[in-house]
């Protein structure tokens, strides 16, 4: 699981949390099979959460790069 974010160093960038976040997007479909099953609930709920934050810190590096 990735680390929550108290635990992140000070210097976790932008990237480095785009690559957090993959990781537990990738974490949530591993070992389903093809074609994989659907989602629970829950784990629906926690891809969507992962998914809008990991839009947050994508669109917050085209910001800062614009």
């Amino acid at each position: 699981m990735p680390p929550t974010p108290s635990e992140r160093p000070p210097t976790c960038t932008a990237a480095d949390r785009a690559a957090e976040l993959n990781a537990a997007i990738r974490a949530l479909w591993a070992g389903r099979g093809h074609p994989a099953p659907p989602l629970s609930e829950a784990q629906r709920a926690e891809y969507q959460r992962l998914l809008a934050e990991l839009d947050r810190v994508t669109r917050g590096d085209v910001t800062t790069a614009a």
